[in-house]
């Protein structure tokens, strides 16, 4: 028995969080560190994961991805993806991380939504820590990521009586169905 986390022995609670508090819960850890491990599909099929900075607004990631790399071609190519995201790991009782499964959308420089992503991302920051002049704007393509499913895990969650792994996923997009030829007004 764990002398100083006794909620970490089983048995463990397995009771969903309700949506609003999970959300909650991923959007503190995405909002707790930039750094992420992206993962995309190569153009052989293969994985390719890369760490890279990020910037969450809600649950929708953006990155600034340089030219020409590996991970931008793939994105291109295939914008499914995924990230991981974790916390600092102490043992059990501090376990906590996130995979977000999504699809990834490149922005072009003024193109409707760059300048969300350029408001989000801390780019001025990024390119002072570069030694770069950061009082210009920087014309650079934006990358979103907007999640379709999350795959979260915090096993403080046992301590709260939820279980420690939780899935979140996307509300489902509603769209208009014709009817049939036959009912059709005329």
């Amino acid at each position: 028995m764990s002398t100083a986390y006794p909620w970490v022995e089983p048995p463990w609670p397995k009771k969903p969080l309700p949506r609003a508090r999970l959300e909650d819960r991923i959007g503190q850890l995405l909002g707790s560190t930039n750094m992420c491990t992206l993962a995309t599909v190569g153009a052989g099929g293969q994985p390719i994961a890369s760490p890279i900075e990020y910037y969450a607004d809600g649950l929708t990631l953006y990155l600034l991805p340089d030219p020409g790399t590996p991970k931008l071609k793939a994105m291109q190519r295939d914008p499914r993806v995924c990230v991981a995201v974790h916390g600092a790991y102490h043992g059990w009782h501090s376990a906590r991380g996130v995979q977000l499964f999504g699809r990834a959308t490149i922005i072009e420089s003024h193109a409707p939504g760059w300048q969300r992503g350029m408001d989000v991302f801390r780019w001025h920051e990024w390119l002072r820590d570069l030694g770069m002049d950061a009082s210009k704007p920087f014309e650079r393509q934006v990358c979103r990521i907007d999640p379709v499913k999350i795959l979260y895990t915090e096993t403080w969650l046992w301590k709260l009586g939820y279980g420690a792994k939780q899935r979140w996923l996307a509300a489902p997009t509603r769209t208009r169905r014709k009817a049939p030829a036959a009912r059709r007004k005329r």
